[in-house]
């Protein structure tokens, strides 16, 4: 892999309450698709992008979740996300990531922009059309 001209900081959104210190590692399952183990962990450079993929894990929980995102660090080469860049979006103007290596927490970022109830019922129709037409396609 080789590593993309971004220097940060950096994001992930997730449901899981980690503390700073911790390691975010590849080989868990996809907050997306939990039938899928990622290779990799994912990250972007904008907070927001974090906070959409936090509300979103969270919509497909299981049980009640509570959307969080974190500052983290990659620690080993990174590429770009290849499930957005080039594929839905010329280039990476989501300025996201993944990385095989571990990204370490370095904090809890309180506050981004969170989705509107109209917003997240509208992510909630995109996602269950997705996943019952088996789309959703994950490059892993």
């Amino acid at each position: 892999m080789s590593r993309p001209l971004d220097e940060g900081p950096f994001f992930h959104g997730t449901i899981a309450d980690l503390s700073v210190g911790e390691l975010l590692t590849a080989g868990r399952p996809s907050n997306y698709r939990p039938e899928i183990v990622m290779n990799h962990v994912y990250f972007t450079a904008l907070v927001d992008g974090a906070g959409l993929a936090a509300e979103i894990a969270a919509e497909l929980a299981a049980s009640e979740a509570t959307p969080r995102v974190y500052a983290v660090e990659p620690t080993g080469a990174f590429e770009d996300d290849p499930n957005v860049t080039d594929k839905k979006f010329a280039g990476n103007p989501t300025r996201s990531y993944r990385s095989t290596a571990p990204l370490r927490i370095v904090g809890e970022v309180p506050e981004w922009t969170r989705l509107t109830v109209e917003q997240l019922q509208a992510w909630r129709e995109r996602l269950s059309v997705l996943l019952a037409d088996g789309g959703g396609e994950i490059i892993n």
